[in-house]
């Protein structure tokens, strides 16, 4: 797509009179934010594997013949590093793993009996424009009006009392414009939902633009992915290149196949308000793995290029001591229950193999949850979710909190 995106509607001032409020994201959570530069995630079992008649072609790390990863969802950052309720472990975790591709780290949130709670407050922002938002499981909630102040990193946020807010720490800058726009910047990040189901999100060389249309484009270095919203798209990265037309058929790097049409991009939904962004109180750290940065189509094995992100991942283990981790294996909804409970096992036992290899100080309890633990929705109003999918589909490691 070659469409630029809309600029921000014209917005009201929001006066220094105004107690500042904001920053509610009733989705802001331990799970990953998406990362256009992330090799894409592999899809589980049950996905249809090449026929003998499709062609010996080259192939996208962890997808079908034919396949690309789809337009990524856009998830806002978890707020808690920015506050006291973030441990010095995450803190120190995110500094040294952030530039990892597929690797994301936050805080983890646990429900009153103190398990973790999957997806809780992920900042899916997708709904249905009328202020509600959907959750991990993929029913629909409502935000509320926000109402209420709450502190992040020192900083206070009010609500003006319209729906609008803002909150300014120096560092971040977030407003919420109450008309179902609003913004996100940070020091490598800008995020921008309009309000119609469109938007944008930048960081670095990363970008993704949702035209609310079911069409949109992302671009990180090399890798372009175009979706039409007809069911057509395209997908290059230097080193292959895939077009769909939409109609079932395809080629790759000009050779001919057989591949679905896309489904279309999911629409944007409204942005939160600002108090439903509130760090909530962490009991532990999530690190976040892509199943594609490990591993290939319904495999268990671990890539070899996969060493350096498990090299780095045992150094900041081994350096702060970690007493003790559960790697836990997630996948998405596609294939039958056992398939993906076997699948999810067999990775988390492959990753917490991997990682007493290299010698981390750490007890080791791996554990598979198959596809009961999303951390976004599979389906939005009965049409697949690709993106969705791809965030469902990963390895977490649960550092509990430990040290003085």
């Amino acid at each position: 797509m070659s469409r630029s995106p809309r600029l921000l509607p014209g917005r009201r001032t929001l006066g220094a009179a105004a107690s500042a409020l904001l920053l509610a994201l009733v989705g802001c959570s331990a799970e990953p934010t998406a990362s256009v530069s992330a090799p894409a995630p592999s899809t589980d079992a049950g996905t249809p594997s090449p026929t003998a008649s499709q062609p010996d072609v080259a192939r996208v790390a962890g997808y079908d013949v034919g396949q690309f990863p789809p337009v990524p969802l856009f998830t806002l950052p978890d707020l808690s590093l920015l506050d006291g309720s973030a441990s010095a472990f995450t803190i120190a975790a995110a500094s040294s793993l952030s530039s990892l591709p597929g690797v994301t780290v936050a805080s983890a949130s646990c429900d009153t009996p103190g398990s973790v709670s999957a997806g809780a407050g992920t900042a899916v922002l997708y709904g249905d424009g009328s202020g509600a938002y959907t959750g991990p499981d993929g029913t629909v909630h409502n935000f509320g009006d926000g109402s209420g102040s709450t502190t992040i990193g020192g900083v206070e946020i009010q609500n003006f009392g319209d729906g609008s807010g803002a909150y300014d720490s120096g560092d971040v800058s977030i407003q919420n414009f109450g008309d179902g726009s609003g913004t996100y910047r940070d020091a490598t990040r800008s995020i921008q939902i309009f309000g119609d189901g469109s938007g944008t999100s930048t960081r670095g060389d990363e970008s993704i633009e949702n035209f609310g249309d079911g069409s949109g484009s992302s671009r990180a270095g090399a890798v372009e992915i175009h979706n039409a919203g007809d069911g057509s798209g395209s997908y290059r990265d230097g080193v292959v290149e895939i077009q769909n037309f939409g109609d079932g058929t395809g080629t790759v790097d000009g050779v001919p196949v057989s591949v679905a049409p896309l489904p279309p991009v999911p629409k944007l939904g409204v942005f939160p308000p600002l108090r439903a962004l509130a760090p909530v109180t962490s009991c532990g750290t999530t690190l976040t793995l892509s199943d594609a940065v490990l591993f290939d189509f319904d495999s268990a094995e671990i890539r070899p290029d996969a060493a350096s992100v498990l090299d780095a991942l045992a150094t900041v283990l081994t350096q702060v001591a970690v007493p003790a981790a559960t790697v836990s294996g997630h996948t998405d909804a596609i294939g039958t229950d056992a398939e993906n409970q076997v699948l999810s096992e067999r990775r988390a036992n492959a990753v917490a193999d991997a990682l007493r290899q290299r010698g981390t100080p750490t007890a080791w309890t791996a554990e598979g949850y198959g596809e009961s633990r999303p951390v976004a929705a599979n389906e939005l109003d009965g049409v697949d979710n690709p993106a969705g999918r791809q965030l469902n589909r990963r390895v977490e490691i649960l550092v509990p909190p430990f040290g003085g």
